[in-house]
């Protein structure tokens, strides 16, 4: 049973590595999901376990909807938990050892095509005020890769002329450029269906719902889902999608990967470095030559 070695793991990641209570908490979860998931295969034993069994894991959790980053994690739990054991000799090979293929990455993330994102940024009817709004919301997620949260507590000043201000994590404020085509659907929803509304005292949020409130997380999944449903898309399309979607365009058009890690806003190189994984792109030029948000005036 994996039972006592994910006990021992986890007193090792506390005592010799110092994770938070909160990170462990996670990978405890994660590792008692693969379990449940091995024993549902008949599998109980660790020195059974392949790397068939554990992509078998994974694409269970995105056909149960499990977000992306949360997919990923489980994937750095398994990893580390799998390395801890052969360090510890308890197995004389890792099965994790090659799980950076194409195979795995096509688990993680879900990611649309140029040609889907353009359907579905085109689906909202910009005729109407929560249509418009719709539009303007996915076109700004796409053309910055910003997070579904940093959209949310967006103010009507934090955009200019090709720019817009964020407060990631942390509160670490960040100007990310945005392609003009971007902005103009977003001036239109608010010259057209905001300009009324400016002066109450929601006026200075970027974007509204229907009675009048700051737009949340949930609202804008909800949209999305709702489009992507109504076009068809297998794909499960959340905000998080348009920001992976977001970074492996920008990868697959020749971005420069610290160039992508300033405008995503990670700390840390290896989080951008993920999206390697499933690009193809040499990383050798910059964002506003390659977005394709920016190409559509090029010859």
């Amino acid at each position: 049973m994996l039972l006592s070695h994910i006990d021992d793991f986890l007193f090792y990641l506390s005592s010799e590595r110092g994770l938070s209570p909160h990170t462990l908490a996670a990978y405890k979860r994660d590792l008692f999901l693969l379990q449940k998931h091995l024993k549902h295969l008949g599998i109980t034993g660790v020195d059974v376990v392949s790397e068939k069994e554990i992509i078998s894991f994974l694409e269970w959790m995105q056909k149960k909807l499990y977000a992306t980053s949360s997919i990923y994690r489980a994937l750095m739990a398994i990893k580390m938990f799998f390395r801890f054991l052969r360090e510890e000799e308890v197995l004389s090979t890792n099965p994790t050892k090659h799980l950076d293929s194409p195979k795995l990455w096509q688990v993680i993330p879900d990611v649309l095509s140029e040609k889907e994102v353009d359907t579905l940024l085109s689906s909202p009817d910009g005729n109407s005020e929560i249509g418009a709004r719709d539009r303007a919301i996915f076109e700004i997620l796409y053309a910055s890769g910003i997070r579904v949260s940093e959209l949310c507590t967006m103010n009507i000043n934090d955009v200019s002329d090709d720019v817009i201000k964020v407060f990631g994590k942390g509160s670490k404020e960040r100007v990310v450029p945005v392609a003009q085509a971007s902005l103009d659907i977003l001036d239109h929803y608010l010259s057209t269906y905001r300009e009324e509304k400016v002066e109450d005292k929601l006026g200075e949020a970027l974007f509204i719902t229907k009675r009048g409130k700051r737009i949340d997380r949930v609202t804008i999944y909800n949209r999305l889902q709702f489009y992507a449903k109504k076009l068809g898309l297998l794909k499960n399309v959340t905000p998080h999608t348009l920001r992976h979607t977001f970074a492996t365009h920008l990868l697959d058009n020749g971005a420069d990967l610290r160039v992508i890690q300033e405008m995503l806003g990670h700390a840390d190189i290896a989080t951008t470095d993920r999206y390697t994984h499933i690009s193809s792109a040499s990383l050798s030029r910059n964002f506003t030559s390659f977005h394709p948000r920016l190409c559509d005036n090029k010859d």
